[in-house]
């Protein structure tokens, strides 16, 4: 009897945890990889820039890939595709928004001509392999998102990619409901959706919210406007563009990311500027303040972003003056929260009035709400359910959702990043795990940052180091220099001569236990002498520094 034919899904990032997402698609030895995106570093991920997944199994099945397709273009769904892109080169599908923000990244890696990019609009099909993928509208906080139907011999799997349902979009593109319910018709085999909000109930609300609030804001404002939000949210920036016209203001642009992706969506046709509204930041200077909308970065109060260094008072451009208004148009990311109350005390502290409350409505989110999500599998009508796109609570109550709507339990699959989903035309089941984990990425070095490097950043910034230094005559043993102590970190050795004095005595004394029992290896004196130091400062100041010995001969 000939074996069953079957499709494996592959998760290589976004579940568990926010960010970082990527699914791949296998059907015989062909791999569709959905989304490669990249997530910011945890708090005790101390120096690291970004997080991108691991690609071992892609690297391992090289020959196997096909190509990238992508749902939208934020940095948690495109952000790893310059590191990725230069190990496995292959074409990437994208919508004209998609590719473009993508482009100014590839850019930047200095990578752009190497790369394969197709564009595609929604209601697109493209066949890569065995794959037919068709590409279907959706609303979210980025235009030109598309959730994607992939036909496959086994059935048709479909990836919600960031999606919310918006009666009102800014741009007039709704979501393509005919399609998704089409899709239903003809059977859907397995449905991926989008967990992120999967606690809040009701509805999410239009992203027109947001532009009568910043209406009213504006309306109200004596002085001058800044306004920090994510710099991809390019229907946001088009309200606020709007509403700064009415309000005979001029709009300046402050922050790299910022200023990119403005001249991409405006380049590209997806944001519209009123001729003479933007200018450059020293011109606004010159403006009556009633005249001024500064839009920034800094949303979720990066240290290095444009709104942080005019709250702390080193931008080389912009200083807070008491009377501006100053809007956070965008809710702290988990771990984040932390940053944006500092910028928020910060601001106030300068006399700026700050609206920053997501209860204000001057934030809504692009993600889909509990009646949305129930909508979704209402439409589709799917065999299978997979949650993605969330941390391990949200998948679990995704689930549970997913149950009430009559999907019966072993028919939904709650996966962790590297676990194979198999799938048949009758039958679902965990058939193995491949590698999957998280890359850092440190400056230009991509890897090579782990665990150990980590581990001693850690205790570097907790107790400091001690550095030990002393000349050891080759010949007869003896001491001839030190030994001299470097502390940084640890304790300012000014103000502690005393235990100086007894850190010096102590590494004489085992220096002499070492050559009285004969030992002269390096090796064996430094690991003395730091176990040895390591339990003598302990007890003394109840801290572990990073002992560092260095031993030089003559």
């Amino acid at each position: 009897m000939a074996k069953e034919p079957k499709i494996a899904l592959i998760p290589l990032g976004g579940l568990g945890e926010i960010g970082k997402n990527m699914m791949t698609v296998r059907f015989g030895d062909k791999i569709l990889v959905i989304d490669c995106g990249l997530m910011f570093p945890e708090e005790e991920m101390l120096g690291i820039d970004v997080v991108i997944p691991d690609i071992t199994f892609l690297l391992e099945n090289r020959d196997q890939v096909l190509g990238i397709v992508l749902t939208h273009g934020h940095e948690d769904h495109i952000g790893a595709l310059p590191y990725v892109l230069r190990q496995i080169n292959v074409p990437v599908y994208g919508t004209r928004l998609t590719l473009g923000l993508l482009t100014g990244k590839l850019k930047e890696q200095g990578i752009e001509r190497d790369v394969q990019l197709h564009a595609v609009k929604p209601r697109d099909t493209v066949q890569i392999g065995p794959f037919k993928v068709e590409f279907i509208r959706v609303s979210h906080s980025v235009p030109d998102a598309v959730a994607l139907a992939i036909h496959t011999p086994i059935g048709t799997i479909v990836h919600t990619g960031d999606f919310k349902v918006d009666h009102t979009p800014v741009d007039g593109e709704i979501i393509d409901f005919y399609k998704f319910a089409q899709l239903g018709e003809r059977g859907v085999l397995v449905l991926l959706s989008d967990s992120t909000n999967v606690e809040r109930p009701g509805f999410t609300l239009s992203e027109k919210v947001v532009g009568n609030t910043l209406d009213e804001v504006f309306r109200q404002a004596r002085e001058r406007i800044i306004m920090a939000t994510f710099a991809s949210n390019v229907h946001r920036l088009q309200q606020a563009i709007t509403a700064a016209h009415r309000y005979d203001r001029k709009v300046a642009v402050v922050g790299r990311s910022m200023v990119n992706v403005v001249s991409i969506a405006h380049d590209l046709g997806y944001l519209s500027i009123p001729e003479g509204t933007l200018i450059e930041v020293e011109e606004a200077a010159r403006l009556p303040k009633n005249k001024v909308l500064y839009i920034s970065t800094g949303s979720q109060g990066e240290p290095m972003s444009a709104l942080t260094r005019m709250a702390l008072g080193d931008h080389r451009q912009v200083d807070i003056m008491p009377g501006d208004t100053i809007i956070i148009s965008a809710t702290p990311i988990p771990g984040n929260e932390k940053l944006v109350s500092r910028v928020i005390d910060l601001l106030f502290k300068q006399g700026a009035n700050v609206i920053y409350d997501p209860v204000s409505g001057i934030h809504v989110s692009g993600h889909p709400s509990q009646e949305e999500l129930k909508l979704m599998i209402n439409l589709t009508k799917p065999k299978f359910f997979v949650p993605v796109h969330g941390e391990h609570r949200m998948l679990i109550k995704h689930a549970r959702l997913a149950r009430e709507m009559g999907i019966p339990p072993n028919h939904i699959f709650v996966c962790e990043n590297g676990q194979v989903l198999e799938f048949s035309k009758r039958t679902g089941r965990l058939a193995g795990r491949v590698t999957a984990g998280r890359v850092l990425v440190d400056g230009l070095g991509v890897g090579d940052v782990g665990n150990i490097v980590l581990r001693d950043r850690k205790q570097l910034s907790q107790d400091g180091i001690l550095i030990v230094v002393v000349t050891i005559s080759k010949d007869s043993g003896a001491i001839v220099a030190g030994p001299d102590i470097v502390s940084r970190g640890f304790v300012y050795v000014r103000e502690s001569e005393q235990l100086m004095d007894e850190v010096r005595e102590k590494v004489r004394i085992i220096l002499e236990k070492c050559f009285d029992k004969g030992i002269s290896e390096w090796s064996a004196i430094k690991s003395q002498i730091r176990d040895s130091l390591g339990k003598f400062l302990y007890d003394k100041t109840r801290r572990r520094p990073m002992i560092l010995p260095i031993i030089m001969d003559i």
